[in-house]
């Protein structure tokens, strides 16, 4: 049974990914349409509608989705579900994999792995790693579900 992500996990992604109708680069440089899709199928002054950019939402949410439910070994609410997605959802699930919130998340230490969400809050911008407010904000926003019952 594929699990589908809930209306407050839809809603994380939504507002922090914001939705653009035409191409645009990212801050890591990435071409980027609707809500963070990225892709070889985006190309510079593409443009697509509102339902387009809804389709492309719910089909990167569930391949994220596919990758927590394919790493996670431990039971988890649909709140933790949407948190752990979105995380999936902007960095990869590769960067889930490897990461120490997954290890400790399957060890059962749920409070040690929702400490682990406000970790991952930098991009490579010009060759550097910084901290950007917008990651430390969506990461916030992403322990804060995570850890709503």
């Amino acid at each position: 049974m594929t699990r589908t992500v809930n209306a407050a996990g839809i809603a994380l992604t939504e507002q922090s990914e914001g939705l653009r109708l035409t191409a645009y680069r990212c801050p890591a440089g990435r071409l980027t349409i609707g809500y963070g899709h990225t892709g070889p199928d985006v190309t510079p002054d593409m443009t697509i509608t509102e339902d387009q950019a809804q389709d492309l939402l719910a089909q990167d949410l569930a391949t994220a989705g596919n990758g927590v439910s394919k790493a996670v070994t431990v039971p988890l609410t649909d709140n933790q579900y949407a948190a752990l997605t979105d995380f999936a959802f902007n960095l990869g699930v590769g960067a889930l994999t490897q990461s120490t919130l997954l290890r400790l998340l399957n060890q059962g230490d749920y409070a040690g792995a929702a400490e682990q969400f406000l970790v991952w809050d930098k991009a490579t911008v010009n060759g550097q790693l910084v901290t950007l407010p917008g990651l430390a904000a969506r990461r916030q926003k992403e322990q804060a579900l995570f850890l709503t019952a």
